[in-house]
C-alpha cells in the first residue's frame, strides 16, 4: 500500500472514530438520567459539555496546527479522547462525566480542523471531493454502530452473557446498575489504539490553501463587520442544534411517551437517524447537481419539519419512524448552508470557515434550551424549540445571495463536462 494511500485509509479511521465517539450521546440519554437521577436541564449538560468544546477550541485548533504540524496534534487530540474516557470508566461520577464529555470534545473539534486539509494533501486535490464524500458515508456507518455497540453491552451485560465476547470483561469493569459505562471502556481502548497508531505512521507535509488557514486576528474583525457572516454562523448554529436537539432527545422522548424500551428499539431508532442521514447526503449530491442548492435547502427543510411534528404529535410506531426519517432531510443542510456561507464572501475564507465551525457550539446551547423547556413545561414542548432552529435554516433559503451559486447540469453532456 501506498504511503498516501495509508494515510487516506487512516483519515477515513479517524472519521469513524470522530462520529464513533461523538454520537453515542443520544442513546445514553435515558439511562444516563436514570443513573445520576437528571433533572432534563441537567441532562442537557451533557452535549452542553461536549459540544462548546467546538466553539471554545475551534478557531484555537486552527493556529495551533499551523504551529506543531498535523501529527502532533492528531496525537494530542487523541490523548485528551483517551485521558478523558478513561477517566469516567474509573470514576463513573455525574461530574467527573461532564469534565470527560469537554475533554472528549475538545479531541474530537481539534481533528475536525485537522483532517480535512490532510485529506486533500494526501488523497490528491483532484479525489478530495470523492474522499470527501467516502469520509461522510464512513462518518455515517459509525454513527449507526455506535449505538448498536452500546445496545450490545448493556443488554448482555445486564443478563449476564458471560460467554459473549468480552462481556465478561466489561461486566467486572462496571458499577453494577450502570453497565452502560462499558461503552468508555471502549472509547479508552480506542483513543489509546489510534495513538499507537498514528506515532508510527509519516505524514506528509501539508501547505494550507487561502481557504484553510486560520487567518489574522484583523481578518476576523473585518469578518465581523459583514451581516452575511453572522447570519450564517447562527445558520451552523441552529443546525447542530437540530441535528443534536433530535438525535439527543429522541430515545428518551420515546420511552417517556409511547414506553419504548432505549436500551434496544430506542437506540435502534438513533442508529437509523444517522443511517438514514447518510443516505440522505447521497442524494443531496445528486440533486445539488441538479437544482438550485438554496431550493434543495428549502424543500428539506419543509420536510424535514413534517418528519419532527410527526414524530412529536403522532402515535409511538409513526414516531419511531418519523424522528429517524428527519435525519435524511437534515443531511443536506450542513454542507449547504457552509457552501452558502463560503461563497457569500469574497476573501478571509479560512478565518469565515473558522467562524462556521465555531457555531457547532448550537449543538451544547440548544440542548440546555429543550432540557429547560422541558423541565418547565414537558419534554414534548421542550423539543418543539426544534421548529425554532428549523425556521432559521428555511429562512436562509431565502435571504441568502452567494456571489457564486453551485453549478448544475442541464442535460447528460453537461454532466460529462464537470467531471472532465
Amino acid at each position: 500500500m501506498k504511503r498516501t494511500t495509508l494515510i487516506v485509509v487512516l483519515i477515513l479511521l479517524i472519521f469513524f472514530v470522530i462520529s464513533f465517539m461523538t454520537n453515542i450521546l443520544g442513546a445514553l440519554n435515558p439511562v444516563v438520567t436514570e443513573s445520576f437521577k437528571l433533572t432534563e436541564t441537567m441532562a442537557g449538560f451533557l452535549p452542553f459539555a461536549f459540544f462548546i468544546a467546538y466553539g471554545v477550541m475551534s478557531i484555537p485548533s486552527g493556529f495551533l496546527v499551523e504551529k506543531w504540524g498535523e501529527k502532533k496534534m492528531i496525537i494530542l487530540a487523541f490523548a485528551l479522547a483517551f485521558l478523558g474516557a478513561l477517566v469516567f470508566a474509573i470514576n463513573p461520577q455525574f461530574n467527573v462525566f461532564v469534565i470527560s464529555l469537554f475533554t472528549i470534545g475538545t479531541g474530537m473539534a481539534m481533528l475536525q480542523v485537522v483532517i480535512n486539509p490532510l485529506m486533500r494533501v494526501s488523497g490528491g486535490e483532484e479525489h478530495f471531493a470523492f474522499n470527501s464524500v467516502l469520509a461522510q458515508l464512513i462518518f455515517g456507518l459509525a454513527s449507526f454502530i455506535s449505538p448498536q455497540m452500546y445496545s450490545y453491552f448493556v443488554t448482555n451485560i445486564d443478563k449476564g452473557n458471560v460467554e459473549k465476547p468480552f462481556i465478561e470483561m466489561m461486566a467486572g469493569l462496571v458499577p453494577q446498575s450502570m453497565s452502560w459505562v462499558s461503552v468508555y471502556w471502549v472509547f479508552a481502548l480506542l483513543g489509546m489504539v489510534m495513538i499507537v497508531v498514528i506515532v508510527f505512521v509519516k505524514f506528509p507535509q501539508v501547505e494550507l490553501q487561502d481557504d484553510e488557514k486560520v487567518g489574522s486576528k484583523e481578518s476576523y474583525l473585518e469578518l465581523f463587520k459583514n451581516k452575511y457572516v453572522i447570519l450564517f454562523f447562527l445558520g451552523i448554529f441552529a443546525y447542530v442544534g437540530t441535528e443534536q436537539g433530535i438525535s439527543y432527545w429522541m430515545s428518551k422522548f420515546l420511552s417517556n411517551y409511547h414506553g419504548i424500551d432505549p436500551d434496544t428499539t430506542g437506540a435502534d431508532a438513533v442508529s437509523y437517524f444517522w443511517l438514514l442521514m447518510t443516505f440522505g447526503g447521497i442524494l443531496g449530491l445528486v440533486l445539488l447537481k441538479l437544482l438550485d442548492s438554496k431550493l434543495v435547502l428549502r424543500w428539506f427543510t419543509i420536510l424535514a419539519m413534517i418528519s419532527v411534528a410527526i414524530g412529536l404529535f403522532g402515535n409511538g410506531q409513526m414516531a419511531l419512524w418519523a424522528f429517524p426519517i428527519s435525519g435524511f432531510f437534515l443531511s443536506v443542510m450542513y454542507p449547504v448552508i457552509v457552501s452558502l456561507g463560503l461563497n457569500s464572501v469574497s476573501k478571509h475564507h479560512g478565518s469565515f470557515a473558522g467562524i462556521l465551525m465555531t457555531g457547532i457550539a448550537g449543538g451544547a446551547i440548544v440542548q440546555i434550551l429543550i432540557g429547560a423547556i422541558s423541565d418547565i413545561i414537558s419534554l414534548k414542548v421542550g423539543m418543539m424549540f426544534i421548529f425554532v432552529t428549523l425556521g432559521y435554516i428555511l429562512s436562509i433559503s431565502f435571504w441568502a445571495k452567494p456571489i457564486v451559486t453551485n453549478a448544475t447540469v442541464k442535460s447528460i453532456k453537461d454532466l460529462f463536462k464537470s467531471e472532465s
